[in-house]
């Protein structure tokens, strides 16, 4: 039985994906102005529709959580069952958000653990759940999972086993953005530019092999040395940035999911302290 606080916490990740989906201008990712749709073939108002999909697993995901208690292989394959649950719910919804669920699931399920925990011992808790293996999950290669092999790549699963380093990246990029000014919208931009200037995108790779990898990287990096989106010149390199990728059709989707879960983490000092009011 899922409680107000499981709830709670998935509202929390639905409301991170549906901010991180409100941004522009992204580079090759969808945004309200619906570029987005010529490289995903979604538009944002489906994305916006199937993020809504996510609600019921992942509070289903937070309650399994609380029931075990502890970050268990037990607890791991019941989440892979629920997130395969939640998959289909989503596609039904109109699809997408398949990276965006992996990541929020784990860390909606670390939060669920301790309640009471700061974003950093919540990526170190879900580091500890995705460190287990789902028995249960299919045993057909994923495109992710072959691009990875093929390429060296961490992919999504090395990302979590890892404490997602890129999440917490993207936290510490929020608060320098915040602290110099920028807006909110301009901060989290920073923050996801720089998921893109580092990241071993396996979307990226496997539409645009490890030169086009390399190129997204240099753009994202460029725009934060100009001094960020909330510079001048940043924002000039930011609209070259996302005229090249839309022009080009590549999408670096995998950021867009660590993004989301960098606000849902930065999202959990405010809803505590909403609880304890």
């Amino acid at each position: 039985m899922r409680s107000r606080d499981d709830e709670a916490l998935a509202q929390v990740a639905v409301t991170a994906l549906t901010g991180q989906l409100a941004l522009a201008p992204k580079p090759g990712l969808p945004d309200p102005r619906d570029l987005g749709a010529r490289v995903t073939r979604r538009d944002h108002g489906t994305l916006r529709w199937s993020a809504k999909a996510l609600t019921p697993g992942l509070a289903a995901m937070a309650a399994a959580a609380r029931r075990t208690g502890e970050p268990t292989p037990g607890l791991r394959g019941e989440l892979g069952a629920i997130g395969r649950c939640a998959e289909h719910s989503v596609h039904l919804a109109g699809g997408g958000h398949r990276g965006a669920l992996w990541t929020l699931g784990l860390l909606v399920a670390a939060a669920a653990l301790d309640p009471r925990a700061g974003a950093r011992d919540v990526a170190s808790t879900a580091k500890r759940i995705a460190a287990h293996t789902d028995k249960r999950a299919p045993r057909r290669p994923s495109r992710g999972s072959s691009v990875s092999a093929q390429y060296g790549a961490a992919g999504a699963r090395g990302e979590a086993r890892a404490g997602f380093p890129h999440v917490r990246r993207a936290l510490a990029a929020l608060a320098t953005a915040r602290a110099a000014g920028a807006t909110e919208d301009q901060a989290r931009l920073d923050a996801l530019l720089t998921v893109m200037s580092t990241l071993q995108d396996t979307e990226l790779l496997y539409t645009a092999g490890p030169m086009g990898l390399r190129h997204v990287q240099a753009g994202a990096r460029a725009v934060l040395e100009a001094g960020g989106t909330y510079t001048e010149a940043g924002a000039q390199a930011l609209a070259a940035l996302d005229a090249d990728l839309h022009a080009r059709a590549w999408s670096p989707r995998g950021s867009a999911g660590l993004l989301a879960g960098a606000l849902f983490l930065d999202a959990l000092p405010v809803t505590a302290r909403a609880r304890a009011a």
